[in-house]
C-alpha cells in the first residue's frame, strides 16, 4: 500500500467522532429540560425547537460538541459545551464557532478551524470533527 506523506497530515492536530442516541437524548430532554440552557446556546436551543422532532438536532448536536472535544484531545468537563456552537451556513453546512474558555483551549492546542461532518436519522446521531492547525 504506498504510503501518505507526511505533509497531507501536517495540519491536521485530531480527529472526533461520536454518537448519540436520538431516543436518549428525547428520553433526558423530557427527564431534566434545563439541559437545553445549560448545553446549547440560545440560537442552537430556537434551531433545534423549530423542527418537527428537536430531539434529532439536540442529539447530532451533542454529538457535534462532543466530538470537538475528542478532536482537541480532551474530555467533557473541560470546558462548558455551551462554549462549543454549531452554526449553519445559509446553504446547510455546518460549522463550529468556539466561545471562551472553549477558544482558548483550542488556541493552546493550535487549533485555527474544524472542519465538521453531521449527519442523523431517528434513532441515531452522528458527528465527525477534523481539528486543523496552520
Amino acid at each position: 500500500m504506498p504510503s501518505v506523506p507526511e505533509s497531507a497530515h501536517a495540519g491536521v492536530v485530531g480527529v472526533g467522532v461520536d454518537l448519540v442516541e436520538v431516543d436518549r437524548m428525547r428520553d433526558t430532554l423530557a427527564r431534566t429540560p434545563t439541559i437545553v440552557e445549560r448545553v446549547f446556546t440560545a440560537d442552537e436551543a430556537a434551531w433545534a425547537r423549530a423542527a418537527k422532532d428537536p430531539s434529532e438536532r439536540f442529539a447530532v448536536r451533542f454529538a457535534a460538541k462532543e466530538a470537538v472535544l475528542k478532536s482537541l484531545g480532551v474530555g467533557l468537563g473541560s470546558t462548558p459545551l455551551r462554549a462549543i456552537e454549531v452554526v449553519r451556513a445559509d446553504s446547510g453546512e455546518p460549522s463550529i464557532v468556539l466561545h471562551e474558555p472553549a477558544a482558548a483551549l483550542a488556541a493552546e492546542r493550535g487549533v485555527v478551524r474544524f472542519h465538521v461532518s453531521l449527519t442523523h436519522t431517528s434513532s441515531v446521531a452522528a458527528a465527525v470533527v477534523v481539528a486543523s492547525g496552520d
